[in-house]
């Protein structure tokens, strides 16, 4: 009868002290696929938000390269993910691309994740400014200009803008 004590079933359990977790290559694999498993997440910002976790930048890059090579993770899966979720909410391709270059993907990743979504711009303009502001058109410059300056801020062009009216 060779029973442990509670104590020492305990320390076999908890890994020793002089383990750095946050070097270790498997933990930081384990909390990418963490992430991972909630949405899609870019390369860059999946190795930012690791590092501010506390593990070391090099073992995570390291991991990251892994996984993307593994197809785990795929910054053209997120580019389109990103891209359907802002045309979702009323965004144009400017503010998208500003958002998507944030995060550190790469410009054609997301102009390929762009013009595959399929989206027309055009009659998005026009159906987001009828759905603020009305049918009709504005009666004076100032309101007008007020209507520009809303879908701009969302992120459309100029085209795209002038074909809203």
């Amino acid at each position: 009868m060779n029973e442990k004590s509670i104590n020492e079933v305990i320390t076999d359990l908890v890994p020793p002290d002089e383990v750095d977790r946050f070097a270790d290559p498997k933990e930081a694999r384990k909390k990418a696929m963490d992430f991972l498993t909630r949405r899609e997440y870019g390369q860059a910002e999946l190795v930012k938000k690791l590092a501010d976790k506390g593990y070391k930048r090099s073992v995570v890059e390291d991991e990251i390269a892994a996984l993307n090579d593994e197809g785990l993770q795929s910054d053209t899966r997120f580019a389109e993910s990103f891209v359907q979720s802002r045309i979702n909410q009323g965004k144009g391709p400017g503010r998208i691309r500003a958002e998507l270059g944030q995060k550190g993907v790469r410009d054609a990743v997301v102009e390929d994740a762009l013009s595959n979504s399929g989206a027309d711009w055009y009659a998005m303009a026009r159906e987001i400014r009828t759905a603020k502001f009305g049918a009709e058109s504005p009666s004076d410059f100032k309101e007008k200009a007020r209507q520009m300056r809303f879908l701009q801020y969302r992120g459309f062009e100029t085209d795209h803008i002038q074909s809203a009216f």
